[in-house]
C-alpha cells in the first residue's frame, strides 16, 4: 500500500503540477516545504544533523533557519524537476548560469570522454537538461533503483524524456556500458556525494569520516577520461547558478586503490566547498557519516526520503565490474 502510495502521488506530481502556472507552482511548493519542517519529521530532523557537520558553530536557530531553506530549496528542486518537460529550450536557458564551461567544453572537444560528479545541490535534473539541450550534449547516467518497479520506471522515463541515457545502478553491467560511452568521447554524469554500495572509499568530509562512491575515479582511471567536480547553488533569484571545477587529475603514481582514494578525496573537497558555500542547498536528508551510520543503518532504495531514494543519478558499483574487465 506504501508502495502504491508514493507512485500515486509522485505521478500526480508530473500530472498535475506541470499544468500550474509558474508562481503558483513556486507558491505550491513553498507551502508543502514549511508544512513539512514544522512537523519536525526524521527527514527534517536528519537534515538538521548533517547542517551541523557543515555549520558547526551555528546555534539552533541558525539551525532551524538553514533546515526550513533546505527543505525549501528541496521542494523548489521538486517544483521544477515536475515541470521541465514542459519547459522550452528558452526556458531553460533563462532558468539556468553556469560558470567555466570551458573546461566540459575543451573536454569534449579533446575526444577523451568527460565525467561530471555532481553532489546532491540544487536541482541536477534542470544542470542535466541544461546538457542536453543547450548544448547539444547527450550524457549517460545511472539511476537508483526505486520501490515499487513502477516508480523506478516513472524516473527513468522521465529522465529519459530530458535526453538522458539511465542505466540501473544494480545489476552489474552499468559500468561496462559508461567505459564504453567514455572511451567513444561520450559524457556521463553521476551525482556522487552518498556511497549506495557500500563498498566506496573513505573520505574526510566536513572534519569527520564519510564514504563516497569510487565509480568516477575509476572511470576516468580506466578510460582516460576527463574528471570534473560541478557544484550547483540557487540565490534569491529564478536562476540557478552553478560551476564546473578543474579537473581532477589521475595521481602519476601509487595503486588503483590509492589513486583511486587521491581522487576521490579530491572531489569530496570540491563538493565541500560548494556545500559550505550553499548549506541550505544541500539536499542530503539521509544518513552519510560513517558515525551515523554506525547508530543505525538505513535501508537503501525508499522512495520520497530526497537524495538517492528521489532517483538520483548515483554511484556505479565499479569495483565488481571493473574487476570483471568491463
Amino acid at each position: 500500500m506504501k508502495d502504491r502510495l508514493s507512485d500515486g502521488l509522485y505521478g500526480a506530481g508530473w500530472a498535475t503540477v506541470k499544468k500550474l502556472p509558474e508562481p503558483v507552482a513556486t507558491g505550491l511548493g513553498r507551502r508543502i516545504a514549511d508544512l513539512a519542517w514544522k512537523r519536525r519529521g526524521k527527514s527534517v530532523l536528519r537534515l538538521e544533523s548533517n547542517l551541523a557537520r557543515v555549520v558547526p558553530d551555528a546555534t539552533p536557530e541558525r539551525l532551524a533557519e538553514l533546515s526550513k531553506a533546505g527543505m525549501r530549496s528541496y521542494m523548489r528542486y521538486w517544483m521544477e524537476s515536475f515541470r521541465l518537460p514542459t519547459w522550452s529550450k528558452e526556458r531553460v536557458e533563462r532558468g539556468i548560469d553556469i560558470k567555466d564551461v570551458h573546461h566540459l567544453k575543451e573536454g569534449l572537444a579533446s575526444g577523451r570522454g568527460v565525467v561530471l560528479a555532481l553532489p546532491h545541490l540544487a536541482n541536477w535534473d534542470l544542470a542535466g537538461v541544461w546538457v542536453t539541450r543547450c548544448l547539444g550534449v547527450p550524457f549517460t547516467t545511472v539511476a537508483e533503483r526505486l520501490k515499487p518497479e513502477t516508480l523506478y520506471d516513472r524516473f527513468v522515463a522521465y529522465r529519459e524524456s530530458l535526453g538522458m541515457e539511465v542505466l540501473p545502478h544494480t545489476g552489474g553491467s552499468a559500468f561496462g556500458t559508461l567505459a564504453r560511452r567514455l572511451r567513444a568521447g561520450g559524457l556521463v554524469c553521476l551525482v556522487a556525494d552518498r556511497d549506495l554500495s557500500a563498498s566506496g572509499t573513505e573520505v574526510t568530509f566536513f572534519g569527520d569520516t564519510a564514504r563516497m562512491p569510487t565509480g568516477p575515479a575509476i572511470l576516468a582511471q580506466q578510460t582516460g577520461a576527463l574528471l570534473l567536480p560541478v557544484t550547483l547553488w540557487y540565490d534569491d533569484t529564478q536562476v540557478m547558478k552553478g560551476r564546473i571545477h578543474a579537473p581532477v587529475d589521475v595521481p602519476e603514481s601509487g595503486t588503483r586503490a590509492e589513486k583511486t582514494s587521491v581522487m576521490t578525496q579530491a572531489l569530496a573537497d570540491a563538493f565541500a566547498q560548494g556545500i559550505a558555500d550553499h548549506p541550505e542547498d544541500w539536499h542530503m536528508l539521509q544518513r552519510l557519516w560513517l558515525a551515523d551510520l554506525e547508530e543505525r543503518p538505513e535501508p537503501g532504495g525508499t522512495a520520497g526520503t530526497g537524495t538517492g531514494g528521489a532517483g538520483g543519478a548515483g554511484a556505479v558499483d565499479v569495483e565488481r565490474g571493473g574487476e570483471r574487465g568491463a
